[in-house]
């Protein structure tokens, strides 16, 4: 641009105010259109900011004499390009959300709160490895594997791909031979999982496939972590990125794949601040940079499935496990008018028994943390509940104290009613603290493993538990949500499902879709090698015809077409 020119850059800053604001260039700066997606330092309301400029213009529509001045230009090069800018503005206009708090919102918190250059931050590094050979030797791809490739494999513009595969079928070694392809042409791949815990394993099945730099990006790691891998995948050192939804953001110099794992899963959704999809974010993302998208799940969304039916997605199928292994038998168990040892039937307890003399392994699914659910007076029915929101306070007895699961506010425990002041309170239902107990005293010579949020509180926790039960040093495994999708356990034949009836009758018009899901994931972890694997489904509403579809042979296929037509 002529120096002698007004220069007015268009700066988007993280207020929450939908518009960007005009900021004049000193001539000294020496700007032009190429610091459009840099970082700039800022006066705004008498504090210094970081913002990030959208535009470079020779007019403004307010006085110039009003304008204040960029103070600094922080980066050498754009962080983000006409396409990343794009995508964010998109995201702003779609979710109604300030386009400043978006858009810088995709920085990491190091770039958001840190003048530092990025050499400053961002240590030397080697060479970027080409991708030409492979540390491990692909696997010999089934017809219905070799066949959802090929298809894949064809398109390198935008489509999108739902990848229905049953549990164990091998859609992640589809996922990875696609990958090998793009990444033999020097592009890029992002691979997104909804939850933290799904990405050490995946992270080690691809180190141990590709001979490239692969970038970790979730809310888990160390603010210096995060902003090192996001750097990566920006400047395009590492050709792989692994993250959660947060990662969708992440700009890429040469973005080729997207892939989107376990696509039904509601924690792809964010609820707080920018409320959007990640899975909606990541198919404009790909239509905006024009490259196939791959949705994966052994459980699709409805959305997702009537999106194939009106012919926005491509349907592919995987209707057997990989290898050997067979789909697992459901068993709905009636347990009205049974005695229960913490949840426990007999039925399940003799299968369990039985699953142990052998030298395998059991996993019971207990979607409720804590000792117990409630804590109520037995003289007056009074219940504890959190003061903030109304959610019933859990108990959690070994710690001795309550806390509400929904804002984790957390009590004192309480010894006397709040309502009639006499001291017969008492538990109300079992959590997994609870069914843990009983576990260790009903099999004192087993291994008894409990993963849940209470007891395993970081992604190396997870990593090390993990390692325990594939190395078969655990016998029972007892858990939540952590365990509901994604993880192979060779040894587990037994899965056992304690406490869903909750999901048949909730008022969330999800709620249905949701347990089906869960249902078919969780027994979904067992017989995945080999060995036949069994599942039993503890109930009280053995008649339900949600339940009823889901133990026939292709079971939630069969509920989502029902589901589809209601």
């Amino acid at each position: 641009m002529d120096s002698t020119k007004i220069v007015i850059f268009k700066v988007a800053v993280p207020v929450q105010l939908n518009q960007v604001f005009d900021y004049i260039v000193p001539t000294e700066l020496n700007s032009t259109a190429a610091d459009i997606g840099k970082r700039v330092l800022i006066d705004f309301h008498n504090q210094a900011k970081i913002g990030i400029v959208t535009a470079v213009s020779d007019n403004s529509d307010w006085n110039l004499k009003k304008l204040k001045p960029i103070l600094k230009i922080l980066d050498p090069q754009a962080l983000f390009n006409e396409l990343d800018l794009k995508f964010l503005h998109w995201l702003s206009e779609y979710y109604h959300y300030p386009v400043g708090e978006v858009i810088c919102g995709a920085l990491p918190a190091a770039l958001k709160k840190n003048v530092l250059t990025l050499g400053e931050i961002l240590p030397p590094e080697a060479a970027i490895m080409h991708v030409d050979s492979l540390k491990q030797a692909v696997l010999k791809l089934n017809p219905e594997q070799q066949q959802a490739f090929n298809i894949c494999n064809s398109e390198s513009k935008f489509q999108v791909f739902l990848l229905n595969g049953v549990t164990g079928s091998g859609k992640t070694e589809v996922y990875m031979q696609l990958m090998q392809t793009v990444l033999a042409r020097q592009l890029q791949v992002m691979v997104l999982v909804p939850e933290i815990n799904l990405t050490p394993q995946l992270e080690a099945r691809f180190k141990a496939r590709f001979a490239t730099e692969i970038a970790i990006y979730h809310s888990k790691l160390s603010s210096k972590v995060r902003v090192q891998a996001w750097l990566k995948i920006q400047t395009g050192t590492a050709k792989i990125l692994l993250g959660t939804r947060s990662a969708v953001f992440t700009p890429c110099k040469n973005l080729g794949l997207i892939i989107l794992d376990e696509e039904h899963d509601n924690s792809f959704v964010q609820a707080s601040k920018l409320r959007f999809s990640a899975r909606d974010a990541a198919i404009m993302r790909a239509k905006l940079f024009q490259i196939p998208i791959i949705l994966g799940s052994a459980t699709p969304s409805l959305a997702s499935l009537a999106n194939v039916e009106r012919q926005r997605y491509q349907l592919l199928t995987l209707t057997k496990r990989a290898g050997q292994a067979q789909v697992p038998q459901i068993i709905l168990t009636d347990i009205r008018k049974q005695r229960l040892q913490a949840g426990l039937s007999a039925s399940l307890l003799q299968a369990m028994r039985a699953t142990l003399a052998k030298q395998e392994q059991v996993l019971l699914f207990l979607n409720r943390r804590g000792f117990a659910p409630v804590l109520i007076c037995h003289d007056c029915a009074w219940v504890a509940e959190c003061i903030h929101c109304d959610a019933r306070l859990v108990v959690h007895e070994t710690q001795k104290y309550l806390q509400c699961h929904h804002c984790g506010q957390q009590f004192a425990w309480i010894y006397t009613c709040l309502g009639c002041h006499k001291s017969n309170v008492s538990t109300l239902g079992v959590g997994t603290q609870q069914l843990e107990s009983k576990l260790k005293q009903l099999f004192p010579q087993q291994n008894v493993l409990r993963l849940d949020a209470d007891n395993i509180k970081s992604a190396r926790a997870l990593k090390q538990a993990i390692a325990k039960i594939n190395q078969a040093e655990v016998d029972i495994i007892l858990g939540t949500q952590l365990l509901a999708k994604g993880h192979h356990f060779a040894g587990v034949t037994l899965v056992g499902l304690l406490d869903v009836d909750g999901g048949l009758f909730s008022a969330d018009f999800n709620a249905e879709e949701n347990l089906a899901q869960l249902i078919t994931q969780v027994a979904g972890r067992a017989g995945r090698e080999n060995k036949l694997g069994k599942v039993i489904l503890q109930t009280r509403q053995p008649q339900h015809p949600v339940l009823l579809d889901l133990i026939r042979p292709n079971g939630y296929q069969i509920y989502a077409q029902q589901a589809l037509l209601a």
